[in-house]
């Protein structure tokens, strides 16, 4: 029955999209296309989600360093957010419209930002991947404990994906279960803390890792703030701090910009 269905609002999937891009966009769209009987269109509409993902980062990654550099970070997810937002109207506005009508009901913001969120972790440590082997930080000489550092590093990581992994549940855990997971994950990104500042013990380290773990702390930081909203958003079952959030994904988003600034 059609009281039975529950879609993505067309201003939770734009949230999603700042978040994640259009991957997360072309899921979310996905989502409602099965929801509505449409599994051909479903799948065309991830398909040409992540492909867009990939055109928009292959440019970014084209643009040369001193022109990305003027920018303002927040401009392209911007751009592209609107973009879809338009695309959403013209491919399901009429059905999400008569579905609202029917008194149908939707997903609330806060979990299609956190779908959001899963798409942006992937997107970043793509990201942070390819800027990594694209520099020249792992063939310098080294004089610290490289080691210990990359030990310490990988605990950091599996502690991430732990942390992180809670948002692949939101379609079918218990809001409960989703609360007390994401507190949880702030525990995890505390650990992390520890573990960074831990890394700066480590003799001889280079003055590019210390930066580099200065960022890491603010990374976590925003990390816990964005879990805290989260919550909130969950406990209450509303979208009123979508705008927080995404003042946060885009505070994170700066983050990493500069993580990977540091290795090109």
């Amino acid at each position: 029955m059609e009281e039975a269905k529950k879609l993505y609002s067309q201003n939770a999937i734009a949230g999603a999209t700042f978040f994640g891009g259009p991957a997360a966009a072309g899921f979310l769209v996905k989502k409602n296309y099965e929801q509505l009987g449409q599994r051909e269109n479903a799948q065309k509409a991830f398909f040409i989600g992540i492909i867009a993902t990939l055109l928009i980062f292959a440019a970014i990654f084209a643009v040369p360093e001193n022109v990305i550099d003027k920018i303002p970070n927040a401009l392209i997810p911007a751009v592209y957010t609107v973009i879809i937002y338009l695309l959403v109207e013209r491919l399901q506005g009429a059905q999400l419209k008569s579905h609202k009508a029917k008194g149908g009901q939707f997903y609330s913001g806060g979990r299609a930002a956190g779908i959001g969120a899963i798409f942006m972790v992937v997107l970043l440590v793509s990201i942070a991947a390819a800027a990594f082997f694209a520099g020249d930080l792992s063939n310098r000489n080294l004089n610290y404990d490289a080691g210990q550092y990359q030990q310490a590093a990988n605990q950091f990581t599996t502690n991430e994906n732990k942390a992180l992994q809670v948002f692949s549940e939101l379609e079918t855990a218990s809001p409960e279960y989703l609360i007390d997971e994401f507190r949880k994950g702030i525990e995890l990104w505390e650990t992390n803390k520890a573990i960074v500042n831990d890394l700066d013990t480590i003799s001889g380290l280079p003055q590019e890792l210390i930066t580099q773990n200065e960022l890491l702390l603010q990374y976590c930081n925003l990390r816990i703030s964005q879990n805290e909203v989260i919550i909130k958003a969950i406990a209450e079952d509303t979208d009123i701090y979508t705008t927080e959030i995404e003042h946060l994904t885009l505070e994170i988003n700066n983050s990493v910009d500069k993580l990977t600034g540091q290795n090109q």
